[in-house]
C-alpha cells in the first residue's frame, strides 16, 4: 500500500437543487470522517456549482440526462479508471453497483421521515447533520456586488419550478408591504426578490408594484453566488423550492410556504427555521378526479396572508430572542 496516497471519494447526490441541499449534510460529515481525502461529487447540472467549493474537491461530475440512462453509462465511464476507497450512492444507481468499491447505499424510505435524517442513515450517523454551504471566493464577491454591505437585506422566493407550489404572487405583495412599512419587523430592510433563470415573469407583478424599492436578483447570478446572496438576508420567505432549503442551510431564518408537498419530509431544516401549510391537505389538493400536475394552476389558495404573516413574526421573535440568551 502507497502511504502516499490519498483516499478517494465518490459522492454522487441528487440532480434537483433542494435535495442536493439536504444531502450536503452528509457530505460534510463524509470529510470529516476522512481527513485528507479526494472527493469527487457528481450530481446534475443544477445543483453542481453548489459543490465547487467543497473541501479537498477532486473532480466534478455533471451529469446531464440522457436517453436509455445514457448519463449513468457516462458516470461509469469516467469513473471506472479510479481506484475508489468509498463510493457514498444517494440514488442507488447501477453505475455505482458496477464500481470495485466499498459501496454506501441511501437506505430505503420510512414513512414521515424527513430527507436530512433518511440522508443520515446511508452511514448510520447518530445525529442527522444539518445542511451545509461552502462559499468560494468568486461567489462571495459576487454577492457583495449584489448586495452590498451598510444595508439590511431579506430575502424572498416567490417562485418555484411547479405552478401548484407558488403562492399568488399578489399574496407576496402583501407580506412585503406589511413586513416593511413603518413599525413593522423589518421596516428597515430592503427586500430581495430571488428566483432561478427562466422565472421572470412569476415576479412580474412584484417589480410592477415595488419598482426599485426591492432588489431583483432572479436569474441574475449562479447558484454559488445566489446562495451566498441569501446568506448576506437575515430573514427568507418563500415557496417549498430550492432557494428555500438553501437559506437554510445558510443559517438564514427561514419560513417556507406549503401545500401541495410534504412538510414534514421536504421542511427546512433547523430550529432557525419554520413553515407554514395551506388549509387543504396534500390528498384534498391532489386527490380529486380534476387534477393533472401538468396543467394545475396555484394550489396554494388555502393558505391565508394572516397566517403568513403571524409565523413570520413568530418565527422573527424567536430568533431575536434566541440572540439574546446566546
Amino acid at each position: 500500500m502507497n502511504p502516499s496516497r490519498q483516499p478517494q471519494i465518490l459522492f454522487i447526490t441528487a440532480t434537483r437543487l433542494g435535495d442536493a441541499v439536504l444531502s450536503t449534510g452528509l457530505l460534510q460529515a463524509v470529510i470529516n470522517q476522512n481527513p485528507g481525502a479526494q472527493m469527487t461529487v457528481a450530481c446534475g447540472p443544477v445543483p453542481a456549482p453548489l459543490f465547487r467549493a467543497v473541501p479537498n474537491l477532486e473532480n466534478m461530475i455533471v451529469m446531464k440526462k440522457l436517453p436509455n440512462h445514457g448519463h449513468w453509462i457516462q458516470l461509469w465511464q469516467q469513473c471506472i479508471g479510479t481506484r475508489w476507497d468509498l463510493i457514498i450512492d444517494l440514488r442507488r444507481s447501477f453505475a455505482a453497483q458496477l464500481l470495485f468499491s466499498k459501496r454506501k447505499e441511501l437506505p430505503r424510505e420510512r414513512m414521515g421521515e424527513h430527507k436530512v435524517e433518511h440522508y443520515a442513515r446511508t452511514l448510520n450517523l447518530p445525529e442527522p447533520p444539518a445542511p451545509t454551504l461552502w462559499f468560494d471566493n468568486a461567489a462571495r464577491m459576487d454577492s457583495e456586488n449584489a448586495l452590498p454591505s451598510g444595508k439590511k437585506y431579506f430575502a424572498v422566493g416567490p417562485t418555484a419550478n411547479w405552478a401548484g407550489k407558488i403562492w399568488p404572487v399578489e399574496r407576496f405583495i402583501e407580506v412585503i408591504s406589511e413586513l416593511t412599512k413603518p413599525g413593522a419587523i423589518l421596516a428597515d430592510y430592503t427586500p430581495v426578490i430571488f428566483g432561478a433563470p427562466g422565472e421572470e415573469n412569476q415576479i412580474k407583478a412584484i417589480h410592477e408594484e415595488f419598482g426599485d424599492q426591492c432588489i431583483y436578483l432572479v436569474g441574475k447570478l449562479d447558484p454559488l453566488a445566489t446562495a451566498a446572496a441569501i446568506a448576506r438576508c437575515d430573514f427568507f420567505i418563500g415557496n417549498d423550492s430550492g432557494l428555500m432549503h438553501v437559506a437554510a442551510a445558510a443559517g438564514v431564518p427561514t419560513l417556507g410556504l406549503f401545500g401541495p408537498s410534504h412538510p414534514e419530509i421536504y421542511g427546512p431544516w433547523g430550529e432557525h427555521t419554520h413553515f407554514v401549510r395551506t388549509d387543504r391537505s396534500f390528498a384534498e389538493l391532489t386527490g380529486g378526479p380534476d387534477y393533472d400536475h401538468r396543467t394545475t394552476g396555484t394550489l396554494m389558495d388555502s393558505l391565508p396572508t394572516s397566517r403568513v404573516l403571524q409565523s413570520a413574526q413568530s418565527l422573527w421573535h424567536k430568533i431575536q430572542s434566541m440572540k439574546q440568551a446566546a
